[in-house]
C-alpha cells in the first residue's frame, strides 16, 4: 500500500512542478514583455493601482454605512473618499501616478540601500556577508540614478524594474523547481 501512495504522490508532485515550470516560463515571458514595453508597463501598474482603490473606497464606504455610531460612520466615510479620490485621481493623471510611484521607489531603495550598509558595518563578518554590502551599494546606487532622472525617467522605471523583477522571480521558482524535482527522482541502484 506505501509503494502505491508513494507512486501516487510522486505523479501529483511532477504535475505540480510542471505548472511550477509553466508559470516559471510565463513570468520570465513577462518580465522580458515589460522591459520591451517598460511605458505600458509602468501605466498599467498605476492603473491597476488606481482601481484597487477605487475599489478599496467603495467597500469602505458600504462598510462606513453598516457602521453604528455617527462618529465612527463619519471617520469610515472621510477614509472612503479619500480612498476613491486618490483613486480616481491616479485613473485620470497617469503620469503623475507614475511619477509619485517612482518618488517612492526612490525613497525605498535609498532606505534599503542605507539599511543594508549600516547592517554590514555593525554586525559581526560571517562567511557570505559581503553579499548584504553588495546588495545595499547596488541599490542605494540604483535609487541615486533614479532620483537623479526623475521625473523625466518616470515612465520607464516602474515597467523596466517590474520585468526585471519578474524575470528573476521567474528564474528563480524555475530553479527551485528543477532542484526539487531532482531531489525527488530516485537514485539508480548498482545491481
Amino acid at each position: 500500500m506505501t509503494d502505491t501512495s508513494s507512486a501516487g504522490m510522486e505523479t501529483l508532485s511532477k504535475g505540480a512542478s510542471g505548472w511550477s515550470i509553466v508559470i516559471s516560463i510565463l513570468l520570465i515571458g513577462c518580465g522580458v514583455l515589460a522591459i520591451l514595453l517598460p511605458v505600458e508597463m509602468s501605466l498599467g501598474v498605476v492603473i491597476v493601482l488606481a482601481w484597487l482603490l477605487i475599489i478599496s473606497g467603495g467597500l469602505q464606504l458600504i462598510h462606513a454605512f453598516r457602521s453604528k455610531g455617527v462618529g465612527s460612520a463619519v471617520w469610515k466615510t472621510l477614509i472612503a473618499v479619500a480612498y476613491l479620490a486618490a483613486g480616481l485621481y491616479l485613473r485620470f493623471n497617469l503620469r503623475i501616478g507614475v511619477a509619485a510611484l517612482t518618488l517612492l521607489l526612490i525613497g525605498f531603495f535609498l532606505v534599503q540601500g542605507a539599511t543594508d550598509i549600516v547592517t554590514y558595518i555593525v554586525r559581526p563578518k560571517f562567511r557570505g556577508s559581503g553579499w548584504i554590502l553588495f546588495d545595499g551599494v547596488i541599490t542605494f546606487i540604483l535609487g541615486v540614478l533614479i532620483w537623479r532622472h526623475w521625473p523625466s525617467g518616470s515612465l520607464w522605471v516602474i515597467g523596466t524594474l517590474v520585468g526585471i523583477n519578474m524575470i528573476f522571480t521567474g528564474f528563480t521558482r524555475l530553479m527551485l523547481t528543477m532542484a526539487l524535482r531532482r531531489l525527488k527522482t530516485p537514485i539508480p541502484q548498482p545491481a
